[in-house]
């Protein structure tokens, strides 16, 4: 959290010289990638040359085949989100406003954090199928706890004093949530949301390559099985772009959060 709100208040030239430095790194990776590809030799069913993966990317972009996997990734994640998000902003905060639950719950839930809910793909694939829902059920599963754990640290930690302040004004119930409770606890949740997006999204393109019948993972895995490494190579590089937009645009919202 320190090193998101040090971006945030980093002067403009800061931020410019971080951008540089990223784009420097962008930059130094692909020029190692065509010097792998182009004058060391490495085998193109290991890594495939830039340029033909560029070529692909394009086709895929012009083609437009694109859609349907996309579409329904994000539709997967997009469910699993609002499931996780609902459960882990109203359990939250249920827990945090009792001091016995409090106790019970957070090292629980904080304890089954720990264990990779990956392995347990198979049992949601036997319950949900192959489909969409084993996916959903899986990202929903996974993002809850970053939420809920975020959601309790943050109701749990908002200063007393302006609680007791409050109370001694006489605000009601809803007044202290809304103009106590929720801006106090507002920033822990935000960082806790935008964890939880990042993690359904890995999660539901990493089940789609392990099993499912659609989806851009699913569609890495077949290009791979079919030994089209190239345009394999290119979906890579487009969801990565994917991702990377989704998680600046997330950043951004939890942001202007912050600031208001």
């Amino acid at each position: 959290m320190n090193a998101h709100i040090g971006i945030e208040t980093a002067t403009p030239r800061e931020r410019l010289v971080a951008r540089l430095v990223q784009a420097a790194f962008i930059l130094g990776l692909l020029a190692l990638w065509h010097l792998a590809t182009n004058v060391w030799g490495i085998n193109s069913l290991l890594l495939p040359k830039p340029q033909l993966v560029a070529h692909e990317l394009l086709d895929i972009l012009r083609s437009g085949e694109f859609w349907p996997d996309l579409l329904l990734t994000l539709s997967e994640l997009a469910i699993a989100f609002s499931i996780s998000m609902s459960l882990g902003l109203t359990i939250g905060f249920l827990i945090s406003r009792s001091p016995e639950l409090l106790k019970v719950f957070e090292p629980l839930i904080a304890g089954v954090y720990a264990i990779p809910i990956i392995l347990f793909l198979p049992l949601y694939i036997l319950f949900f199928g192959l489909g969409p829902a084993s996916k959903i059920a899986l990202g929903a599963t996974i993002s809850f706890f970053p939420i809920v754990l975020s959601t309790i640290a943050g109701f749990a930690n908002v200063d007393k004093l302006h609680i007791t302040a409050a109370r001694s004004m006489g605000a009601s119930d809803v007044a202290l949530l809304r103009y106590v409770l929720i801006p106090g606890a507002l920033p822990v949740i935000l960082t806790g949301l935008r964890m939880g997006f990042t993690i359904a999204l890995l999660s539901i393109i990493g089940s789609e390559t392990i099993a499912s019948l659609a989806g851009l993972g699913h569609r890495i895995v077949h290009l791979a099985e079919a030994m089209d490494i190239a345009r394999m190579f290119a979906y890579i590089v487009f969801v990565i772009a994917i991702a990377i937009t989704l998680n600046t645009a997330v950043s951004w919202i939890e942001a202007r959060g912050r600031r208001h």
